[in-house]
C-alpha cells in the first residue's frame, strides 16, 4: 500500500484523470517496446467521467462551496472537455475563470487546477504553455497519472517524442487505465506500427470505465483500420461504436470516412452532416466539403467552406495560431502564401508532425518545393502511415523532379483507398503519368 501521503494524492488528483481521456491528441503498466508485458486490465478503478448536466451541478457546488478549490478545478476542467467537443471558444475562457480562482483559493499544491490549466493550454494550442504547467503538476504531486498524460500531450505537440514517450511510461506504471492505455497506443501509430496501436488500443477498449471511452476507442481503431486499407473493419468498429453511443460525433465522422473509402458517397454524405450537427468541428466541415467538391456539389462544398471560414475569423480575432485543418483548408482553397504564413506561425509553438505536414503542403502550393520537401521530411520522420502525408510527399518529390522517390510515396499513399475525396484520384493520376513516362 502506498504511503498516506501518496494515497492523499492518487485520491486528490483521481477527479479529472478520465476527463482527460476527452480532451487527449488524437485526441495512451505497460512496457513501451512490443516484448514487453503488462497487466491486461487496469489496476484499479478510476473516478467516473462527467455525465451530461454535470456542469449544471458542479456550477451549484461552486454556489454552496466558493472557496473549494477541488470544485473549481473540477467545474474548469469540464469546460474544457465541453469546449474540445462542441468547438466554442467562448467555453475556454469559462474554464480559465473557474480555474483562476480555483488557484486563487489554492494557489499552492493545487494539482488538479495545474492539470487542468496544462489541459486548457493544450486545446488553446499552447503547447508551451501546457508543458509548463504540467511540468508544475509532475512536480508537486509525482504520482499523479493524469498530470503526467498532460505532460506526455505537451511533450508530443511539441515534438520532444521521446520524452513524450517517457512520460506515457510513466502514466501506465501508475495507472495502467483506459486513458494511459491510449496514448501507449498513440506512441506507436506515429511511429508507423499500427498493429501495436491496435492491440493497445483494444486493450484501452477492454479497461475502458464509461461510455465516453468505449466511444473514444472505437473511433480510434476505426482510424487504424483505415490507415491499414482495410475500410469494412474501420466501417466494423464505427458501427459498433456507434450501437453504444449513437450521437457520438467522432464515430459519426469514422464510419463516413469509412462509408467514404468504400464509395458509399451517399452515406457518407449523411454520416458527416449528423457529425457537424452535433459539433461543427473544422475537420468535419473540411472532410465534408471536400466530399461534396468531389461529387461536384459546388454549392453545398461552398457551404461548409463558408463555415470554415468564419471559424478562421474568430480563431484569428483570439489571436490563436491556427489548427492544421484551417492550414491546409487555406492551401487548398484559398491564399497559399497565407497557408504558409499561418504554418510558419503555427510551428512556432506546435513543431508536431501534423503541422510540418501542413506546412510542407503549404509551401508546395506556395511553389517553394525546396524548403516544402524539408517539412515533408520531418512530417514522415517517425515513420507515420498517413496516406495524406505521403500523398503530399510524392508530390513535392515530383515538382522537385525525383519521380522514383514521388512513385514510392504514392505506393505508400495509395495503400489506403480512399484516403481523400480530392487527392486520391490525384495520386492515382499522378502515379499513372510517371509509369507511363518512364
Amino acid at each position: 500500500m502506498p504511503p498516506p501521503q501518496r494515497r492523499r494524492r492518487l485520491l486528490r488528483g483521481s477527479a479529472v484523470v478520465l476527463v482527460l481521456g476527452a480532451v487527449m491528441f488524437t485526441v495512451g503498466a505497460v512496457a513501451l517496446n512490443p516484448g514487453g508485458s503488462a497487466p491486461p486490465h487496469p489496476a484499479s478503478t478510476p473516478a467516473p467521467v462527467l455525465a451530461p448536466g454535470s456542469i449544471e451541478a458542479l456550477q451549484a457546488r461552486v454556489t454552496r462551496l466558493p472557496k473549494e478549490p477541488r470544485a473549481w478545478a473540477a467545474l474548469g476542467m469540464a469546460y474544457v472537455q465541453q469546449g474540445r467537443t462542441t468547438a466554442d471558444p467562448a467555453t475556454y475562457a469559462r474554464a480559465e475563470k473557474a480555474l483562476r480562482t480555483s488557484l486563487s483559493v489554492q494557489a499552492e499544491d493545487n494539482t488538479d487546477a495545474e492539470i487542468a490549466m496544462g489541459a486548457l493550454a493544450a486545446a488553446r494550442h499552447d503547447f508551451p504553455s501546457a508543458l509548463d504547467w504540467a511540468l508544475k503538476a509532475t512536480g508537486d504531486d509525482p504520482y499523479s497519472a493524469a498530470a503526467h498524460g498532460v505532460l506526455a500531450d505537451a511533450y508530443t505537440q511539441l515534438g520532444r517524442y521521446d520524452k513524450a514517450e517517457a512520460a506515457v511510461q510513466r502514466m501506465t506504471d501508475l495507472r495502467p487505465d483506459a486513458a494511459s492505455l491510449a496514448r501507449a497506443s498513440y506512441v506507436f501509430e506515429l511511429k508507423g506500427d499500427t498493429g501495436q496501436a491496435r492491440d493497445l488500443m483494444r486493450r484501452s477498449l477492454t479497461a475502458a470505465a464509461t461510455a465516453g471511452e468505449s466511444a473514444f476507442a472505437r473511433a480510434v481503431l476505426a482510424s487504424l483500420a483505415l490507415q491499414d486499407g482495410d475500410a469494412q473493419a474501420a466501417l466494423t468498429e464505427a458501427q459498433i461504436g456507434l450501437r453504444a453511443a449513437p450521437a457520438d460525433s467522432a464515430l459519426l465522422e469514422a464510419r463516413a470516412r469509412a462509408h467514404e473509402a468504400l464509395g458509399q458517397t451517399a452515406e457518407a454524405v449523411a454520416d458527416y452532416r449528423a457529425a457537424i450537427a452535433i459539433a461543427p468541428l473544422p475537420h468535419y466541415l473540411l472532410g465534408l466539403g471536400e466530399l461534396e467538391q468531389s461529387l461536384g456539389h459546388r454549392d453545398r462544398a461552398e457551404a461548409q467552406y463558408a463555415l470554415l471560414r468564419a471559424q478562421e475569423r474568430i480563431r484569428e480575432a483570439a489571436g490563436t495560431a491556427a489548427d492544421t485543418d484551417a492550414i491546409l483548408f487555406e492551401a487548398d482553397h484559398g491564399n497559399p502564401r497565407q497557408a504558409v504564413s499561418m504554418a510558419e506561425k503555427a510551428l512556432r509553438n506546435r513543431p508536431f508532425l501534423a503541422v510540418h505536414n501542413a506546412c510542407a503542403w503549404a509551401l508546395h502550393q506556395a511553389g517553394r518545393d525546396t524548403e516544402a520537401l524539408e517539412q515533408a521530411d520531418l512530417a514522415l520522420a517517425l515513420g507515420t502511415h498517413s496516406a495524406l502525408y505521403h500523398y503530399h510527399r510524392a508530390a513535392i518529390h515530383q515538382a522537385l523532379g525525383h519521380p522514383d522517390a514521388a512513385r514510392h510515396d504514392l505506393t505508400q499513399a495509395l495503400r489506403q483507398p480512399g484516403f481523400h475525396p480530392l487527392h486520391e484520384p490525384a495520386a492515382r493520376a499522378l502515379l499513372q503519368r510517371i509509369d507511363t513516362t518512364e
